[in-house]
């Protein structure tokens, strides 16, 4: 199988943003994005789907959390819509349920190249420190929208923000990785019976 490794440059007036990621890794992480929450969920995302991430961020903070939590979730659906290349090969769907404590999410994925966010029964409370409980949406909305995946996300219940948080990072983690973990029957070919994902 090819290497299925990205890496993603964006400057812009609002952020500088340099983003790794090899689908294949081992859950290794180097993750400075300036927002501490942030970098907590990037670490635990790549553990968790046993990516090898790496970010680098510089946004304008001075104003609030918004465009730097944008920008990499762009950069990460960037990142991981080139590492799938043509996607051949792949099981293309998974769904996962993960615990924190109290919290429980359920992520579901598919990735047959159609960009899609559905997010239920959203996150109690204001956030985790600057990263508002509305960043989380836009960060997993954006990331979905360039990485042309279908991601449902589901806060089932929980009473502590933090935790129903960590339960989406890991659950979307552990889903995408079951999702682009190669499927030996399917060979080469598309998981698709069109025989076409769009992956422009």
């Amino acid at each position: 199988m090819e290497q299925r490794r990205a890496t993603i440059t964006r400057r812009t007036t609002e952020t500088e943003i340099e983003l790794t990621l090899d689908l294949d890794g081992s859950g290794q992480a180097a993750i400075d994005t300036g927002i501490g929450p942030l970098d907590h969920f990037l670490t635990l995302f790549a553990r968790h789907g046993l990516f090898d991430l790496t970010v680098t961020a510089r946004g304008d903070l001075q104003v609030d959390a918004h465009h730097t939590t944008e920008d990499v979730g762009l950069c990460l659906g960037q990142a991981i819509r080139q590492a799938l290349g043509e996607r051949r090969g792949i099981r293309r769907t998974a769904d996962v349920a993960v615990p924190m404590d109290e919290a429980l999410a359920h992520v579901a994925v598919d990735c047959g190249g159609r960009g899609y966010y559905v997010q239920r029964d959203p996150i109690n409370g204001p956030g985790v420190g600057v990263l508002e409980a509305d960043l989380v949406r836009h960060f997993f909305e954006t990331l979905a929208i360039e990485a042309r995946i279908n991601l449902h996300v589901v806060t089932l219940y929980g009473s502590n923000t933090h935790h129903q948080v960590e339960a989406l990072f890991k659950a979307f983690a552990r889903a995408l990785d079951a999702a682009t973990r190669p499927e030996p029957r399917l060979g080469d070919r598309l998981p698709s019976t069109k025989e076409h994902i769009e992956t422009g």
